[in-house]
């Protein structure tokens, strides 16, 4: 399962899955993140363990990261449902499982799926073989990037509406994009009324890592050059933060993965920390 091949997952969307269920089964509890559906989503096997991307110390830092948006997103979630908001939109959702790990979230939110056509097709038919199925407050919402469709007219025509709050992540997405593209999402989320949040990661500059991460950047950056995504954005967090702004956000939040680290990761005797390379923003209407 790599690559873009037609009726295939992203070889992205599988990794992240992966890394996420690798947390449960090689790190020590309490688990940040408590997601072992990842692994039976992205394989039909258990061999994925003998994958070069998923020995326990090489990806460390990359697991620590993936697993530690994941659980700041779904806390915000969590808080913004407490709050009244009803709708939830993970663009560029991959094969992510908060549907299927809080199967109640129907009671009080509509989940909206955003992703490539492929890896949407070969994911409903997944869930629907492993049982899950694909409730009706579970929106997959496929949409071609690469052909220019417009993820916001697909959105709405799923059901999203435009006139309630809602909570959108953009996670793992934004170092593939030119500043201009990320501009222009920001402004559309930007566009929905006051109480709406969204939660991005961004990358930072090479020199801004921490030592011991720039092996790390370096390895992944040389990967995505060869699948034919480079990485191409990125941003210090008072860039992030004023692209946001002039977008038209009204508050805007940088977490480090320091904070990160200490918000999840505090107390732990293994030594698992999210890398310096990927961080995040919150943004609110």
């Amino acid at each position: 399962m790599t690559g873009n091949v037609v009726g295939t997952p992203d070889n992205t969307a599988v990794r992240t899955a992966l890394w996420r269920a690798l947390h449960t089964q090689v790190d020590e509890p309490p688990h940040v993140l408590a997601d072992v559906l990842g692994a039976r989503l992205a394989q039909d096997d258990d061999g994925w363990r003998e994958r070069g991307d998923m020995v326990p110390g090489d990806s460390r830092g990359k697991r620590a990261t993936v697993v530690g948006r994941a659980r700041l997103t779904e806390d915000l979630v969590a808080q913004a449902a407490s709050d009244g908001v009803d709708q939830y939109v993970i663009l560029g959702a991959g094969l992510d499982t908060y549907a299927q790990r809080h199967p109640d979230a129907g009671s009080t939110m509509t989940v909206f799926e955003i992703d490539q056509p492929e890896t949407q097709g070969w994911k409903r038919n997944r869930l629907i073989e492993l049982g899950y199925g694909i409730p009706d407050w579970l929106r997959l919402v496929p949409v071609d990037f690469e052909a220019n469709d417009d993820w916001w007219d697909r959105l709405q025509a799923a059901g999203f509406d435009t006139s309630r709050p809602a909570v959108v992540s953009w996670l793992g997405v934004t170092m593939y994009l030119t500043e201009e593209a990320t501009t222009a999402t920001l402004k559309q989320v930007a566009s929905l009324p006051s109480g709406s949040s969204l939660i991005l990661t961004f990358f930072r500059h090479l020199e801004d890592l921490a030592p011991e991460d720039v092996q790390i950047r370096r390895a992944s950056r040389e990967g995505a050059r060869r699948a034919g995504t480079p990485f191409i954005g990125f941003y210090t967090p008072g860039q992030i933060i004023e692209l946001a702004r002039k977008a038209g956000f009204a508050d805007a939040e940088y977490v480090s993965a320091a904070a990160l680290a200490d918000r999840y990761f505090a107390g732990r005797t293994d030594g698992l920390r999210p890398y310096s390379g990927e961080e995040v923003l919150i943004a609110t209407v």
